[in-house]
């Protein structure tokens, strides 16, 4: 377990936008060390004005009740899997235990944010040995933006690494329906280096990593093989697409370069292999871009690069576009990773009942968008008069410009602006009356319907009985339900 958990990217990785925001004490040394790339140091005989010069967080000697506590911003939200507690040259003044929650909020959320958020423990209280890299599975882990380390009762952390599935927020993707080219490869999208044939001197995740290596330690490189090769490298892509440019950058890579690559697609890490980039020859420090020469190939899900015989890549960016059925992997995969609490409310931009929330949190997790429908349609049977008033006050008035955070409502009624005033007029007094009469808001799935055609049904409805108007506003709710979903899925 501990082997398969480090094999994970760091999500807490400075380069990748991690840091400790906040820390209780740091009165010997900095808490900003704790995830630094490099292995802590000891330095015999070096001290400062506070004490003894430490490579790692470390707070003062508690002398009152309590204990210490830290804040991490991951550098890419996801599921952790496993942490690192580094106690590394921390011998006679490291934690007696430590325990880690995890949490969802926005990236800039301020402490006071942070405090009030709902936390959720994935390690309980653990002890700790000092000087030792102490390597923690965790069993059960939500999407999580931010971690709090908590230390028993206080000392000295060298190194914290968060190892995990990088699930980043859905704008990566782009625009449903757009061409927009992004790096599905990207670690920071979610991309993830599966396995490589060697890399005895550089680790293969370096491939998907931000920005253009800062030295040649900074790539994947392997071994001199002395025969003919080719070594190789597996992607498995942030969503499955289809790539419309390469980068292969051999930057840093001078006289150890390889002669050539050559790219292959597949929807499975064990192939069959379809080429995508015929053999192409490679100059050493160089970012080599390939568009072009890219051989037509349908939506894929990994991506194996070839070298010829052996050497080093420092970056490799696949640009493409995600397929439907890979954002729909991928908006499934993320629902089903968020905490019950943030699920509940995604779910509720869908159906404003409460019930039914809980129970689509309840039967996750789901498999697609259709079975999610499905799901769906269950979770509505059964629902009480309550349920549905509840979900019918989640909507703007039809016509009214407050609309909801994510602007499905407007979206929905994009026809109304094309309305005149009399119609408009006429319409928020269909609104009125009806509410008057039913004593809940006018519901209509909006999508593809004019102004006029809205105002046509609310008179219509009007001359019908409540109990009526119910049943036909829960079903034109569950109308829009389903269009919904597919918005929160496909994004």
């Amino acid at each position: 377990m501990t082997a398969d958990f480090n094999e994970l990217v760091d999500l807490a990785a400075e380069r990748l936008g991690g840091a400790v925001l906040w820390a209780n004490d740091e009165f010997f040394a900095e808490k900003d060390n704790l995830l630094k790339a490099e292995p802590a140091v000891f330095v015999p005989g070096k001290f400062t004005d506070r004490g003894k010069w430490m490579d790692g967080w470390e707070t003062r000697r508690r002398r009152t009740p309590g204990h210490d506590w830290c804040i991490v911003r991951l550098g890419v939200p996801g599921l952790v899997r496993g942490v690192v507690v580094d106690t590394a040259f921390f011998k006679g003044n490291y934690p007696e235990s430590c325990s880690l929650e995890a949490t969802s909020a926005p990236q800039q959320a301020t402490l006071e944010v942070l405090e009030a958020a709902s936390w959720h423990e994935i390690l309980p209280r653990t002890k700790l040995e000092g000087d030792a890299s102490n390597a923690f599975p965790i069993e059960r882990s939500w999407r999580a933006t931010h971690l709090r380390l908590r230390i028993f009762p206080d000392g000295g952390v060298a190194r914290l690494r968060v190892h995990g599935q990088a699930i980043p927020e859905p704008r990566w993707l782009g625009r449903p329906g757009t061409e927009q080219d992004v790096d599905l490869a990207a670690v920071e999208n979610g991309g993830f280096v599966v396995a490589a044939s060697d890399m005895f001197f550089g680790p293969r995740h370096a491939l998907v990593m931000p920005g253009r290596a800062h030295d040649m330690g900074d790539g994947w490189e392997t071994r001199r093989t002395r025969r003919e090769g080719p070594e190789w490298v597996v992607v498995e892509l942030a969503a499955e697409g289809t790539l419309r440019r390469v980068e292969i950058d051999t930057g840093r890579f001078r006289g150890n370069a390889p002669e050539s690559a050559a790219l292959a697609v597949s929807a499975s890490p064990e192939g069959p292999w379809h080429d995508v980039l015929a053999r192409t020859r490679l100059l050493p420090h160089t970012r080599h871009v390939l568009d072009v020469e890219l051989l037509p190939h349908g939506a894929a899900r990994y991506v194996r690069m070839s070298i010829w015989p052996d050497g080093g890549v420092s970056r490799l960016r696949l640009f493409g576009t995600p397929s439907r059925a890979g954002r729909e992997a991928w908006g499934i995969a993320r629902l089903n990773a968020l905490s019950p609490e943030d699920a509940r409310v995604e779910l509720l931009a869908c159906c404003g009942s409460s019930a039914w929330a809980e129970r689509m949190v309840a039967a996750r997790p789901l498999r697609d968008l259709a079975s999610t429908r499905a799901e769906a349609a269950r979770a509505a049977e059964g629902l009480e008069e309550r349920d549905w008033l509840e979900a019918f006050g989640a909507h703007p008035r039809i016509g009214e410009k407050k609309g909801d955070a994510r602007g499905w409502s407007a979206e929905e009624q994009s026809k109304v602006a094309d309305a005149d005033k009399t119609t408009l007029d006429a319409l928020a007094e269909a609104n009125r009356a009806y509410e008057a009469k039913h004593g809940f808001v006018y519901i209509v799935c909006a999508t593809g319907k004019t102004a006029e055609a809205m105002l046509a049904l609310a008179r219509e409805r009007l001359q019908g009985d409540r109990a009526r108007e119910v049943v036909r506003a829960s079903e034109e709710q569950r109308l829009i339900t389903n269009l919904r979903l597919e918005k929160l899925v496909l994004r």
